[in-house]
């Protein structure tokens, strides 16, 4: 150590190294293994809903296939705009969000100014499952069928009401539709989310409602609401004696609602690649298949290139359904 010469050289070689390993550092970094860390996936919604069955049945088949946690965070709020903006600016490569008909297909066309760009902002991951749509009244309400609602709600006008997760979201949607075809006149109560409203229709301080299957299953069973119609186009395997919509007067009718899985539009080819290939297996899976049908959700799982497509025909869809309905956000 004493020799200046060799003090010289080792300093030359300890440089040459750092500066070596510090080109090695980007390509190294950029190899690393995705994800790398736990995984956060958004819902827009408050929990209690088919969202919530449909995001957590996912999340735990993800977490097996990524091998990092996936967990599910409800961020409810402004009919999912809160959310959706958030994750649309999420730049960590591990954050990922629910898509649904209303955020995707719905807010483009209430919202004058919508704070994200449903095509632009997100990838089109995977469709994951599709909900058919029930309609059910407290038990209070003396309507046995569809047919026999439509008469009640013509005979008095205006005095029954429905209520929804909120403006834009599907059990909105569902009822207006259901509105349109059967020339109805139901005052609309909007909720934060589909928990707060089966509060208060399981309480009877609302007379109906459009939600979907996965969750009220156990209350119809329950006898604690009655469902006059599904929106599905054939019967459900779990309700065998409730009759379609289509079935009792509207031909053609049907109703589901339906979610996706989006990662933001910065997330690296690579991830994107290895995501969409995990996120069909996980939810075609044993466990997920099994739990989804057991809630009466369909599993779907298909290529993101698919899912954009779908996502198009619905937003074309339902943009003649709100023009039509004059839906505006709350």
């Amino acid at each position: 150590m004493n020799n200046p010469a060799w003090t010289r050289r080792q300093l030359l070689k300890a440089t040459a190294a750092l500066g070596a390993g510090s080109a090695l550092t980007p390509g190294a970094f950029a190899q690393t293994p995705w994800p790398s860390k736990s995984i956060r996936f958004v819902v827009p919604f408050a929990p209690g809903g088919s969202s919530d069955i449909v995001a957590r049945s996912t999340a735990a088949e993800l977490t097996r296939l990524l091998g990092q946690s996936v967990f599910v965070e409800n961020k409810p709020g402004a009919a999912g705009n809160i959310a959706m903006v958030e994750v649309a600016r999420a730049e960590d490569q591990h954050t990922l969000i629910l898509g649904h008909i209303g955020t995707l297909a719905v807010n483009p066309y209430i919202f004058s100014k919508l704070p994200y760009d449903p095509i632009k902002d997100f990838q089109a991951v995977t469709l994951l499952a599709k909900v058919p749509s029930l309609y059910v009244v407290h038990p209070s309400v003396p309507a046995k069928n569809l047919k026999e609602f439509i008469a009640l709600a013509r005979s008095q006008p205006g005095k029954l009401s429905y209520g929804s997760a909120g403006n834009g979201s599907a059990g909105h949607l569902a009822f207006e539709y259901l509105k349109a075809k059967a020339d109805l006149f139901v005052l609309h109560v909007p909720y934060r989310g589909t928990g707060p409203q089966l509060t208060d229709l399981l309480a009877g301080r609302l007379d109906a409602a459009s939600v979907g299957a996965s969750a009220i299953l156990a209350h119809i069973k329950a006898g604690k609401l009655r469902c006059i119609a599904t929106g599905s186009t054939q019967r459900l395997p779990q309700l065998p004696d409730v009759a379609t919509v289509a079935e009792q007067g509207f031909p053609g009718f049907e109703m589901t609602q339906w979610y996706g899985l989006q990662a933001p539009a910065n997330l690296t080819a690579a991830n994107m690649a290895r995501l969409a290939t995990e996120a069909v297996k996980a939810v075609r899976s044993p466990g997920s298949v099994e739990r989804l049908h057991a809630d009466a959700a369909e599993p779907v799982g298909n290529s993101p290139a698919e899912y954009a497509q779908f996502i198009a025909a619905e937003q074309k869809r339902w943009k003649a359904v709100v023009e039509r309905a004059k839906i505006q956000p709350a």
